[in-house]
């Protein structure tokens, strides 16, 4: 008989943090001290069970010859063992505290490595694991070591003694479901593995260990003070500053304060007898004043994003370029804020934000919010036993991150519910860092927090809380109020950020937002293009909602973030074309305008004449001039014309280069003539066809067949577009969840009857009604044609009948064309799509696109690419134009096709090319997980009348 011996896996469901780590400690790269990175490839075993294996693979000797190999940093689900699992808040597992399942995937890690040859051989050494998830057991040269909790946090341990210069053995057992999974319930991917950076760190004999710089600012005298606390004694030099003084003892002198806006550092170094560190220090003071967030002295407005570490193949794993990605995107297109939902990033990322200039809400590793199923019974965080965990987690992010200038407000966590330990949290890093703010959104009366954070509150509500007329507590109703989420950026969208902006910029007591989120947390997978929740197998999932961002999967930015540019640019500028003149509006914060430089340009007919400089003072924050626009150029001779202007970076950033644009604006001068036609031509009937100038029609139906040599499908009445996630909504949500309703009232399957075909002296007249089987709502319709001969006039009049309830998902017209037609060109808003409430950065001019340039590919296939404002456009040899503008879309398959789709891969280009002409859409909102559109963008059925002007392009 044979027996296998194992360890005790009991440390798996234990409440604690862990064992055998040192004390956190700040994150810093030190000049005299070696370094060692263990990342590459290591040997994996994954077992199905926590206790499957022994631990003989921890001792040295051991043959893993037969073992794989996984890429650390990295999840191994993500490389081939094992698949991910997505949920938004459902616990993948029995919620049973602290227990997990007997199913627990558990990926044994070898690693073999020899010392360099010059590594010291005095002082000490740590081994730095940065991130792991959930649960890790670490053995080196066969001695255990330790193990430890806290996924997206560091943990160090004292090896000096264990190492030899060769054929050391690192082992590490990581463990999927642990009890610090019930404290990890984040709206993202479940990825076990190591996921951040494993380091061996020579600790040099009276080397650095701890220190906290102090750098605070006063902007009434313009002076900093200086203070660095440090475990081991030594000495902080800045030379830029003539400083030089011994740690623990302050020095003011007069500084350039460090901002988002404009992120001065200044280098320095900590030196003790053993070793010396570099410094990069930022003076700013952050505080609660006069009822708001207040840094060196005024209050800021955040133009934020929450940000998930995300890579399409590499999960979580992110290397520094695409860190430095992310921030040079957030840059380019205004933001000024990051709320690092809802765990601390990899310390380099808020290394570049120190850098380039990002306020930072630094939120700890901490969720529960499955145990909103059970109306939070059982929480842990408000279970005494559970406190030393949650009191881990915030030492670990704030001895971390301390010494960052970008951080400016400390998050206890995200949906967890309320109770003691967040209690305990915040009374913990008051006293430890009184210099920065403290967040918690589930904290309603704000027991222990600095500000009233809400999420997804629709815009009345937001405004009412502006006017103070939102109630809660005394203490509540004195604080600043943020929306720590907002704007769900879930497929198309989101939709009324321009309307939350307004509201931002009326009320003092708001101080701005963060969209939900920056990017599309989509997989790379060949089956689909992007995979998302449920394209694995999951048991549980949340399918396409953990795709939700502002950036596609592969980082190129979504219409939402251009959207967002245009809505958060900070100058604003306005003007009327008849007086000649353009108001200024500085809106930063702290910066000045002597960055930027002004251009000014004039069209024609959407075609761009003349372009020239336009002066502006360097405006202060907060001032505004009126500037004179030039005289314009000669008469356009009944053109449309406009002024655009623009505010572009008058040299090269550390983050774009001279050029890029920062703002603009449009200026209407002459409004656009209509399309006018005289009728000269009548229908004639020929057999089956009737014909009328250059078109021909179907005698029966009255069926549109060529225009000239075009051939043309349709047009018909459409009122249907594929639902967007933001139409579906939430199923949480009690409003009106239009994309469903839409489905059951049949607007996906309207039916045309056809009442008459009337042959009059100049028109041929088409009447119908469109309406859903089952229901008695429906639209008269009437397709009234003329011609001048040359061109051909649709006039399209739509009367509602019955109780229609509902708005319309859109209102027009849509006719197919040979699959030939490829390119477009249009007058008209773009370059990108718009929406009734999407169309902040829609750009009136002339455009042109190929047909499948003017798709956005939304992970999950839905309503896309509408160019908005088209006073005219041209398609496959044919020519619109619209009374009034209209909404432009053209695909290679059918709106119901698209609504079909699951992924793009479902997508497949057939014969014809389907264009619809929009006289009106129903606006986006941001139902997916927030309010729908706002009254003033709904589409509601209403008797209307719009017309189109079709003529063959020769030549």
């Amino acid at each position: 008989m044979s027996f296998r011996t194992t360890t005790s896996i009991d440390y798996v469901e234990n409440v604690s943090p862990g064992s055998g780590a040192l004390p956190p400690r700040a994150w810093y790269a030190s000049s005299d001290s070696t370094s060692l990175s263990l990342n590459g490839n290591w040997c994996f075993r994954l077992s199905a069970t926590a206790d499957a294996e022994d631990d003989s693979f921890a001792e040295e000797g051991y043959d893993a010859g037969d073992w794989a190999e996984v890429s650390v940093p990295g999840h191994w689900v993500l490389q081939g063992h094992g698949a991910p699992i997505y949920t938004n808040h459902l616990y993948p597992f029995p919620v049973d505290p602290p227990r997990v399942p007997t199913e627990n995937p558990t990926g044994d890690h070898l690693r073999f490595f020899d010392l360099p040859s010059d590594w010291p051989s005095d002082g000490g050494v740590v081994l730095r694991f940065d991130g792991v998830e959930s649960c890790a057991r670490v053995w080196l040269n066969g001695t255990d070591i330790g193990e430890f909790k806290g996924s997206r946090l560091p943990h160090e341990f004292a090896v000096g003694h264990l190492l030899k210069p060769s054929g050391n053995v690192l082992a590490v057992r990581v463990h999927q479901w642990s009890a610090g999974s019930y404290l990890e319930d984040q709206d993202q991917w479940w990825l076990p593995g190591i996921f951040r950076d494993v380091t061996l760190l020579h600790r040099p004999a009276g080397g650095v260990l701890d220190f906290f710089v102090h750098a605070s600012y006063d902007h009434v005298t313009g002076e900093g003070t200086l203070r660095v606390d440090s475990d081991v004694d030594g000495r902080v030099t800045l030379p830029a500053l003539d400083i030089d003084v011994a740690t623990g003892e302050t020095a003011t002198v007069a500084v350039r304060p460090w901002t988002a806006e404009v992120p001065h550092l200044y280098d320095g170094v900590l030196a003790t007898e053993g070793e010396r560190v570099p410094l990069r220090i930022g003076f700013r003071t952050v505080e609660l004043a006069d009822g708001l967030i207040k840094v060196n002295g005024k209050a800021v407005l955040f133009k934020g994003v929450n940000r998930h570490e995300w890579h399409p193949e590499k999960g979580r794993a992110l290397d520094l370029e695409t860190m430095r990605e992310d921030v040079l995107l957030m840059k380019r297109h205004n933001i000024n804020a990051v709320r690092t939902s809802h765990y601390p990033p990899h310390p380099a990322f808020l290394d570049l934000c120190d850098e380039y200039g990002l306020w930072v809400i630094d939120e700890c590793d901490l969720e529960t919010h499955g145990f909103t199923e059970q109306a939070w019974r059982d929480n842990p965080v408000d279970n005494e036993r559970w406190t030393p965990a949650l009191l881990d987690r915030a030492a670990r992010m704030v001895e971390r991150d301390k010494n960052h200038p970008s951080v400016v407000i400390w998050s206890l966590g995200n949906e967890a519910g309320t109770g003691r330990g967040l209690t305990a949290m915040a009374e913990w890093i008051r006293g430890r860092d009184g210099s920065r703010l403290i967040h918690y959104e589930g904290d309603i009366n704000c027991r222990d927090t600095d500000m009233y954070a809400r999420m997804y509150a629709d815009h009345a509500e937001v405004e009412r809380i502006g006017r103070g007329l939102d109630g809660g507590s005394l203490k509540r109703r004195h604080l600043p109020f943020i929306l720590c989420e907002y704007g769900h950026a879930m497929g198309n969208g989101p939709g009324g950020i321009a309307d939350y902006q307004r509201l931002f910029e009326s009320y003092d007591r708001i101080q701005g937002g963060f969209i939900w989120e920056w990017i599309d947390h989509g997989i790379k997978d060949e089956r689909y293009g992007f995979a998302y929740g449920g394209d694995f197998g999951e048991e549980l999932h949340d399918g396409n909602f953990v795709c939700d961002g502002l950036l596609f999967p592969d980082r190129t930015p979504s219409p939402g973030l251009v959207e967002y540019k245009k809505v958060i640019e900070p100058v604003r500028m306005a003007g009327e074309g008849a007086d000649g003149t353009v108001r200024v509006t500085n809106a930063y914060d702290f910066a000045d305008l002597s960055a930027l430089a002004f251009e000014w340009s004039y069209q024609v007919d959407g075609e761009t004449v003349e372009t020239g400089a336009l002066t502006v003072p360097a405006l202060g924050p907060g001032e505004s001039a009126e500037v004179k626009l030039p005289t314009p150029p000669a008469d356009a001779h009944g053109a449309e014309t406009q002024w655009t202007v623009r505010a572009v970076l008058a040299a090269g950033t550390a983050w774009a280069p001279q050029g890029h644009e920062v703002a603009w604006t449009q200026i209407p001068v002459d409004e656009r003539p209509l399309a006018r036609m005289v009728q000269s031509d009548g229908p004639v009937l020929g057999g089956r066809r009737i014909t009328l100038g250059p078109a021909s029609f179907d005698a029966r139906t009255g069926a549109l067949n060529t225009i000239g040599g075009v051939d043309v499908t349709g047009p018909r009445l459409d009122v249907w577009r594929a639902p967007t996630d933001n139409d579906n909504g939430a199923h949480w949500q009690p409003d009106e969840r239009y994309g469903l309703l839409w489905r059951k009232l049949g607007l996906h399957r309207m039916r045309h009857r056809l009442n008459a075909v009337e042959l009059g002296d100049d028109a041929l007249t088409v009447r119908t009604r469109v309406a859903p089987a089952a229901w008695e709502v429906g639209l008269r319709t009437v397709y009234r044609w003329t011609s001048d001969g040359t061109r051909l006039r649709l006039t399209v009049s739509v009367a509602p009948e019955g109780d229609w309830t509902l708005p319309l998902p859109r209102l027009g017209i849509r006719l197919g064309l040979s699959g030939s037609a490829d390119r477009v060109k249009w007058f008209g808003g773009g370059p990108g799509e718009g929406y009734p409430d999407t169309k902040s950065a829609s750009r009136v001019a002339r455009w042109d696109s190929t047909v499948d340039a003017l798709q956005t590919p939304y992970v999950r296939p839905q309503e896309n690419g509408a160019r908005a404002d088209v006073r005219w456009a041209e398609i496959g040899g044919l020519r619109v134009e619209g009374d009034p503008s209209f909404w432009f879309t053209a695909r290679r398959w059918t709106t119901e096709q698209l609504d079909a789709a699951e992924h793009l891969t479902d997508l497949a280009p057939g014969d014809t090319v389907w264009v619809n002409l929009d006289h009106g859409q129903q606006g986006i909102g941001s139902q997916s997980c927030g309010p729908g559109a706002l009254p003033q963008y709904q589409l509601r059925a209403a008797p209307a009348e719009f017309s189109f002007v079709f003529s063959e392009i020769h030549g």
